[in-house]
């Protein structure tokens, strides 16, 4: 961590492009921050855009903006990100995620800052933006898969910086445990739980491969529950002490002598730490996965949340801000499943008494 704390200061020297690469939750987008806010244009705008999460014609009015009537629901002219970046920082995540089309776009916008918005027949000028990119994706390997552009790669790769996984950071799990447990206890406005050994000891030894992000989400959930109290190893998350395997969860996909696709992403949501939009929802919109794998999926999920989708947005690694966009999708493609069928009857008791 002390050679990408240099790396950040030697990038925020210079304006050339940055690409950033290390799994899923590591901290990419901080790092992309702590350049810019180091580098002479932090006095300007930091616009980032997940490139995962849109599909492509919306990434692209996203990223450059639409004239009025271009497509349903235009109803006025809309300026892009990458105008509201100008002589700022345009951040680029999940930049492995984006189409063949859109990389041609973004090289064209790479190599000559020049506006197009959707809908237009003439460029709208140029723009002065220092583009940060990253990806948790081997662009190499996709390259040589023909699913991104080397061209576009190297023009990206000037300066590389690469963000450990939180596995390999040693005592720096400890250290982040204390901060976000201080950090949440304000958000939150209750006293900090205390850690016994043996839950550090736990929590120091187990993978995190959600990275910094899970440490987090973890940290937050035990500060709701266990404000003020001494934590031990009984009362962290199951999920830390003992990760239940897909089969266990979920005993119809068990049944098939291979994995599923449904079985293959769970695995890289909830034991890889992917997110949902990085994985689930470009596969599905590429017709990869299924209607009956997606339900497949919130099925597995509910079963192991009972019933609850705000943990279920946890559980497939989305920000709590995503829950609203999540059910909307679901309901939008007929996979959202009623929730009742998957509460015990403790919870309901729960909920009873909690609404008597």
């Amino acid at each position: 961590m002390a050679r990408v704390h240099e790396d950040i200061r030697t990038a925020a020297r210079s304006d050339a492009k940055v690409l950033i690469v290390g799994e899923t939750g590591v901290g990419k987008e901080i790092v992309a921050r702590l350049i810019h806010d180091s580098g002479s244009r932090q006095s300007r705008n930091f616009v980032a855009i997940n490139c995962a999460g849109l599909p492509d014609s919306l990434l692209e009015s996203e990223l450059f903006g639409h004239v009025r009537g271009s497509f349903t629901g235009a109803y006025r002219d809309k300026p892009g990100l990458a105008v509201m970046a100008h002589r700022g920082t345009l951040f680029l995540d999940e930049l492995g995620e984006m189409s063949l089309r859109m990389q041609a776009m973004l090289l064209r916008f790479v190599e000559t800052g020049e506006i197009q918005r959707v809908g237009s027949d003439r460029s709208e000028g140029h723009v002065d933006v220092r583009i940060i990119a990253a990806t948790n994706r081997n662009l190499l390997e996709r390259i040589n898969d023909k699913e991104f552009r080397e061209d576009l790669y190297y023009r990206l790769n000037v300066i590389r910086l690469v963000v450990p996984p939180l596995r390999e950071r040693g005592s720096d799990v400890a250290l982040l445990l204390q901060h976000y447990l201080q950090e949440s206890a304000r958000t939150h406005r209750v006293e900090a739980p205390r850690m016994t050994q043996g839950a550090l000891d736990i929590l120091s030894a187990y993978r995190w491969p959600g990275n910094v992000r899970e440490l987090k989400n973890v940290v937050e959930r035990i500060v709701i529950r266990q404000s003020g109290r001494e934590i031990g190893a009984d009362d962290l998350p199951e999920e830390i002490v003992d990760r239940k395997p897909f089969a266990q969860v979920t005993p119809v996909l068990a049944e098939a002598p291979a994995k599923s696709r449904a079985e293959v992403f769970w695995d890289r949501m909830v034991v890889g730490g992917e997110s949902f939009w990085t994985v689930v929802y470009p596969a599905f919109i590429d017709r990869e996965l299924t209607k009956t794998d997606l339900r497949q999926l919130i099925k597995a999920g509910l079963q192991q949340t009972q019933g609850s989708y705000r943990k279920l947005v946890e559980l497939f690694r989305m920000a709590p801000g995503d829950y609203k966009r999540f059910l909307a999708f679901l309901y939008q493609h007929d996979c959202h499943l009623p929730f009742h069928g998957f509460r015990d009857a403790r919870s309901d008791e729960r909920s009873v008494a909690r609404g008597a």
